[in-house]
């Protein structure tokens, strides 16, 4: 076991193990008014399930790691058949790790401020010498999908489907923009760990990175972190769009489960096939100048064996 493991404190957040039932309804899912994958609104309708109050913390995912031995893929140098066409040198165990640049750059190259770093996981958030120590309560990160299923499996618990995510973080508000209403910052209040100030360079004061769970304001469910702070990993394979809307009340999609594996794969890597997860909520990362993904609307496609710095999860149990 490594001292940083050690280091985790007894100390439990309020939000430790804490669930919110939601009941289950029918709501509007996607928006037409931002990016092309989050269309065509459509009505969808999910059964009742219990959802934790927050993402998974570093406590918490450390005391699975204690029991279990569980070691992330981050933490394991991968195979290089899996990756025809790597450079030797791009093979190692490690993982990607935001580095604000100094100046501003072109946000067409995210290479300026992502680095695939050696010695970067979980336990080491901003590569070597790094740990996490007075993180506790921060959402674990540097965990791909495969981590993320094994921690909701131990835990008796299962990752949320996409459409159940983002019901979850409407809190109630169907087809508002955004899990608190309709304004980005009501009353000029910052409302969830997002990027304020020109991406990537230049940042306002506050959480530079990730903030502690519980640091903003619930939705109206009494959900924390739906909006920023870390990405968080759904169940469902990745699609382009949306399937259209029903015709009728009688075909609306319940409990609908997204595209298909095959699909999810990234055309513009046909040599490489990995799968891609939808991952939803957004990220400190995100900025108006950059990524307008701070919605309960808004998706990403995720490689299932990519990890980051700014990607979490946060489980759900149905009954």
């Amino acid at each position: 076991m490594t001292t940083d493991l050690l280091r985790t404190s007894s100390r439990r957040s309020p939000l430790d193990h804490k669930v919110v039932r939601i009941e289950g309804g029918t709501f509007h899912m996607g928006s037409d008014r931002h990016y092309p994958e989050e269309a065509p609104v459509h009505r969808v309708t999910v059964d009742g399930f219990w959802i934790d109050a927050a993402p998974v913390t570093n406590r918490q995912f450390a005391a699975f790691v204690r029991a279990t031995g569980h070691v992330t893929f981050a933490e394991i140098a991968p195979d290089p058949a899996d990756y025809p066409g790597s450079l030797p040198g791009m093979i190692f165990a490690g993982s990607l790790v935001f580095t604000p640049p100094k100046r501003r750059v072109d946000l067409r190259a995210w290479g300026q401020w992502w680095t695939l770093l050696p010695g970067a996981n979980w336990r080491a958030p901003y590569g070597p010498g790094s740990n996490i120590k007075g993180l506790d309560h921060h959402p674990v990160v540097h965990v791909n999908f495969a981590d993320a299923q094994a921690y909701a499996a131990w835990a008796g618990k299962a990752l949320p489907t996409e459409a159940e995510w983002e019901f979850a973080a409407r809190g109630g508000l169907d087809g508002a923009e955004y899990a608190w209403g309709e304004p980005f910052m009501p009353d000029s209040r910052i409302m969830a760990n997002t990027w304020h100030g020109e991406f990537p360079h230049q940042r306002a004061p506050g959480h530079k990175r990730t903030s502690p769970v519980g640091a903003f304001p619930p939705n109206g469910y009494g959900l924390y972190d739906m909006i920023g702070n870390v990405w968080e990993w759904t169940a469902d394979w990745w699609s382009q769009r949306h399937a259209a809307d029903a015709p009728k009340a009688c075909c609306i999609p319940q409990n609908p489960r997204g595209g298909t594996e095959t699909e999810s794969y990234d055309p513009q890597l046909p040599d490489i096939r990995i799968p891609r997860k939808v991952i939803k909520g957004g990220s400190h990362l995100c900025a108006p100048n950059y990524c307008r993904r701070y919605r309960p609307a808004a998706r990403h496609a995720q490689p299932v064996d990519t990890s980051t710095s700014h990607v979490g999860f946060r489980c759900v149990t149905r009954s």
